[in-house]
């Protein structure tokens, strides 16, 4: 029995959970000699799901493994989590994305969906065994080279029209390559002073607005990783206004940091696309809360100390951020007025399982639906303390920063998996 707890930000109301399922919700109900949890001013949300996440295995257990992985995505309020495909090897075969599927099960924090590589070992040039994959025990329905663009038009093409046959996505990492060699950080202002080499918002922006075309061209459903320009949020706003099936993401950093921050030359700000201007980050906020950007996606990408405490050009791109997700999106939508908590569900929840089609997941905090709930104290502010965290990584950006909210319980299917802020 959780008690007082204020679904979706409402009245506080009690929420009964028998054998994994929500039995029944109202205010002070009968206690039946459940376990009570405490939950007063607390906001219950539907367990969140997301869609880009970095696990590292097979092959960089020394980043992150799918139990460290899941531990850290069950303490930031995370019931699902879809595992990218870029290991060694890559998830490219029945087998790896199986073999994924079964550590996930295995490590019990939450469920692990793997996505699967679009071409064989990513790079590029024939497409991976896309029906097996789909076929297999995980029952893969994302497919993306993530970390790599797929360039190739007439590949992304095939890619695209082969998942229409059993309901699949193609996931595009928008990132024209020969526009971007060499790139360390976004072309503009401030990579000009700093004589670093820019990632120019071009780049991304015509690789979505060929994309979009190309699956309106085959009928086929196109979702855009981590977007991060104003631009591309136009594009995808035209594209969705000619009633094509593509949606987008942003991650939670793209909401709240710039590139002003590389100017301390700190690799823990390096990452892929690159941290853009105050006016993206601006767009990024605005299309999230209109719609034009579907969800938010973590990206959370896992590396160790030696790979990020480094000079910058040799320094590897990626952030963690499964455990900040929810108080970074609290900070830059919440209590900026953008969005309320309702919506934030939506964006974090029901949508990325829907575009996924994760079942269990995603589902309303009503009864009859699965009890895979979050518990969130929106009043709580503190310093970022990365030492506490569960991931294996340390390569946060926001190591000593202010940020609102923490998760203080997630439950899988009623199986508490985090109580008081801490792994069960």
């Amino acid at each position: 029995m959780i008690r007082n707890a204020r679904i979706l930000g409402g009245e506080p109301q009690d929420i009964r959970v028998t054998d994994g399922v929500i039995a029944e919700i109202g205010a002070e109900l009968a206690a039946d000699g459940e376990q009570e949890i405490a939950a007063d001013g607390l906001i219950a949300l539907p367990g969140l799901v997301d869609l880009h996440t970095h696990l590292r295995e097979p092959g960089r257990e020394d980043a992150e493994t799918v139990l460290s992985g899941t531990k850290a995505a069950a303490k930031g309020g995370f019931t699902a989590v879809h595992a990218m495909a870029n290991t060694f090897p890559v998830a490219d075969t029945a087998g790896v994305v199986e073999q994924v599927w079964r550590l996930g099960r295995e490590s019990g924090y939450c469920d692990v969906q793997p996505i699967g590589a679009v071409t064989v070992g990513l790079e590029g040039k024939q497409l991976a065994e896309l029906g097996a994959m789909a076929d297999s025990a995980a029952q893969v329905r994302v497919f993306s080279d993530d970390g790599k663009c797929v360039d190739d038009a007439v590949i992304m093409r095939r890619a695209l029209e082969y998942v229409k046959a059993f309901g699949g996505v193609v996931a595009q990492h928008a990132q024209e390559p020969r526009l971007t060699e060499g790139a360390q950080m976004n072309e503009g202002v401030v990579s000009g002073e700093l004589g670093l080499a820019g990632w120019p918002a071009v780049a991304e922006e015509s690789i979505i607005a060929r994309d979009v075309l190309l699956a309106a061209h085959v009928g086929s459903r196109l979702h855009v990783c981590h977007l991060s320009t104003a631009g591309s949020v136009e594009i995808v706003r035209w594209a969705k206004s000619k009633g094509w099936d593509v949606t987008a993401e942003v991650t939670p950093h793209h909401l709240l940091l710039t590139d002003e921050l590389v100017r301390s030359y700190d690799a823990v700000y390096k990452v892929n696309p690159p941290l853009r201007t105050e006016a993206d980050v601006l767009a990024l906020r605005e299309a999230l809360a209109d719609g034009t950007i579907d969800i938010v996606a973590t990206d959370h990408a896992p590396h160790p100390a030696e790979d990020k405490q480094c000079e910058w050009s040799a320094a590897a791109m990626g952030m963690v951020g499964l455990e900040t997700a929810l108080s970074v999106v609290q900070s830059a939508m919440v209590d900026t007025g953008l969005m309320d908590w309702a919506e934030v569900a939506e964006r974090m929840s029901a949508k990325p399982a829907a575009i996924s089609g994760i079942p269990g997941h995603g589902r309303p905090v009503s009864v009859g639906e699965p009890a895979n709930l979050v518990l969130f104290d929106a009043q709580y502010r503190g310093a970022v303390n990365p030492d506490a965290f569960a991931t294996r990584s340390r390569n946060t950006p926001y190591r000593g920063m202010d940020l609102p909210g923490r998760v203080v319980a997630t439950f899988l299917r009623g199986d508490a998996k985090v109580l008081d802020g801490e792994l069960v």
